[in-house]
């Protein structure tokens, strides 16, 4: 199957918001292609040093919600400040950190598809520091910094799948 950028326009949407959503497609194809079989072992494992994959599956959904807020225009609540800290932490099923992603990017999605093309330039500030963006720096980099980390745990999988 081709890649999402390559399977047409999608309907309804504006074509500056597209590439958003289809590196959030790519990015849950990816990751159930590489992660789908991992043991729950695997998953929390940390070969070589390396961050686990259950921490990446978790921040990539933790990040594009956070980011999200930023991009309403919003600060981030203390349940996400607590669940950003909670990361790392293992245990947690394949389908629970899975399915928590997947309500995080349907919730970006839904913002991104809301956005006016004409206030993609209107600033936004990210942090308790406030540092400026755009609405369009923030859904490229909630793209971008989504597939940074969906790399990070292909890379984690070869190396696990090298060590078995």
């Amino acid at each position: 199957m081709a890649e999402p950028w390559l399977r047409g326009a999608i309907a309804g949407v504006h074509p500056i918001t597209a590439p958003f959503l289809f590196s959030m497609t790519q990015a849950r194809e990816d990751l159930a292609q590489w992660t789908a079989s991992l043991t729950a072992d695997q998953l929390w494992a940390r070969p070589l040093g390396l961050a686990p994959v259950g921490f990446q599956i978790r921040h990539i959904g933790g990040s594009i919600e956070r980011l999200a807020v930023y991009l309403r225009g919003e600060q981030l609540n203390d349940q996400q400040l607590g669940e950003m800290k909670r990361e790392m932490e293992p245990g947690a099923s394949y389908q629970q950190v899975t399915s928590r992603m997947e309500e995080q990017m349907l919730w970006a999605e839904a913002i991104v598809k809301s956005v006016d093309p004409r206030t993609w330039n209107d600033l936004r500030a990210v942090g308790r520091k406030a540092l400026p963006t755009t609405v369009g720096g923030l859904i490229t980099h909630i793209a971008e910094h989504t597939q940074r980390h969906v790399g990070q745990a292909i890379i984690t999988v070869k190396v696990l799948r090298a060590e078995t």
